[in-house]
């Protein structure tokens, strides 16, 4: 035989029997016999997450596995909210309609404890709706709560809101009833927002974050219809309550060990919480899942900021493109920066970098455009070069080069 040919694998001689697979929601058939001694039983809390999120996976395509795993703990963790102290936000985010947002929300509402829809409620009809047995907050097209600066302006109070309700003990204060006294309202209830394109910061960094993609042309769901599949769905539902309503004290006494630390340890402690009590593998997927996604998570942050750093080296280039004027227009330093096809800003929006978009990205340096003199007497908004010298310094620093030595001259002998 020649050597190069791989030799193929005796077989032994007797052949390996694997046991019987559990698929959720099915009887197992029995298989043939193995030695040793049969396997334990899943637990009920085991089984009934393998349940939900084979029900989860029925109606959604997720991006990975973590998603299906966070999306099926969150769902688990809303029936035992008065046992943590944080109160996990899940962003169900994505880059355009018909990503499954809705879908996934449709899911979640008839499965999650005491789901309180809130589309275009307002802020105070929201904090007086929680109670000390709190609702689950659902929030669908969160994308017009907050898309644009006029609109999150708007609903300023509704972002504090969800911000303040991510912990314990962080009520809101109104003056009510004939005396204006000040009452406090109770703030705190897990909260699920579905939208296009990412929430507030504030929101985000407080969040499980689900990345919805459109499904491909081969990926197939089943249609939700909520008169035949809201039945099997509140079924799952009441399971979930009888499976954790008996633990609630021991969750409370649950300190798991987590792979994050801070905040995200904070949001993601009630869902690890959640499958130590389930037992069987998914302490071990729930682990998983919160270091993938949180460490996604904190890439997508770092992108963000590198985007302003890289604007920083742009209107740096462009200040010197124009010879280092001690001020510059806003409309010249966008006719700059949206010439060049070398860098992102001609496809920032369809409109190229706007005045408002560099607005926004300089906030966090705290540089902002003003009226300024120019040339003939003509004001205008502009900036000035000394306004970007400190973040210059700190973020993208010019190197300075290093000075060549100077090679000894020879001497004769």
């Amino acid at each position: 035989m020649d050597e190069a040919t791989p030799k193929t694998p005796s077989l032994p001689a007797t052949p390996v029997v694997w046991p019987p697979v559990a698929i959720p929601g099915r009887p197992v058939e029995p298989g043939p016999p193995v030695d040793g001694p049969d396997p334990a039983p899943a637990s009920e809390g085991e089984q009934v997450l393998a349940d939900l999120r084979a029900q989860i996976r029925r109606y959604v395509v997720l991006p990975n596995e973590e998603a299906f795993t966070a999306v099926t703990l969150w769902v688990a963790a809303t029936h035992l909210q008065t046992a943590w102290q944080h109160a996990p936000r899940l962003a169900v985010v994505g880059p355009a309609k018909r990503c499954g947002k809705s879908r996934l929300l449709d899911v979640i509402t008839e499965t999650v404890h005491d789901p309180l829809i809130t589309v275009n409620a307002s802020a105070a009809a929201v904090f007086r709706s929680i109670t000390a047995t709190p609702p689950t907050l659902l929030v669908d097209e969160a994308d017009t709560l907050f898309g644009s600066a006029k609109v999150a302006e708007k609903n300023e109070e509704m972002r504090g809101l969800l911000n303040a309700g991510h912990q314990r003990n962080r009520p809101t204060l109104r003056v009510s009833g004939p005396n204006h006294e000040v009452a406090k309202f109770p703030t705190f209830a897990m909260a699920a927002l579905a939208g296009i394109g990412d929430l507030p910061d504030t929101i985000m960094d407080r969040s499980v974050v689900i990345r919805m993609r459109r499904r491909r042309p081969g990926e197939k769901v089943a249609e939700f219809r909520t008169v035949r599949d809201t039945p099997s769905l509140h079924a799952l539902r009441d399971r979930l309550l009888a499976w954790l309503t008996p633990l609630h004290t021991e969750a409370m006494e649950l300190t798991p060990a987590m792979p994050v630390e801070d905040r995200a340890a904070d949001t993601w402690q009630p869902l690890v919480a959640i499958a130590d009590l389930g037992g069987g593998p998914w302490p071990g997927l729930a682990r998983a899942a919160c270091l993938a996604m949180t460490q996604h998570e904190a890439q997508q942050d770092q992108d963000t900021s590198g985007l302003g750093i890289r604007l920083l080296l742009d209107i740096r280039r462009a200040f010197t493109a124009e010879g280092n004027p001690p001020v510059i227009r806003t409309s010249r330093l966008l006719d700059i920066l949206n010439k060049d096809d070398e860098t992102p800003w001609p496809e920032y929006t369809a409109n190229g970098l706007t005045p408002r978009g560099l607005q926004l990205l300089l906030r966090d340096y705290g540089i902002s455009s003003a009226n300024r003199r120019f040339h003939g007497d003509v004001q205008a908004k502009g900036f000035t070069r000394l306004q970007f010298a400190d973040s210059w310094a700190r973020y993208c620093p010019e190197s300075t080069p290093t000075a060549t030595p100077t090679p000894e001259r020879a001497t004769g002998a």
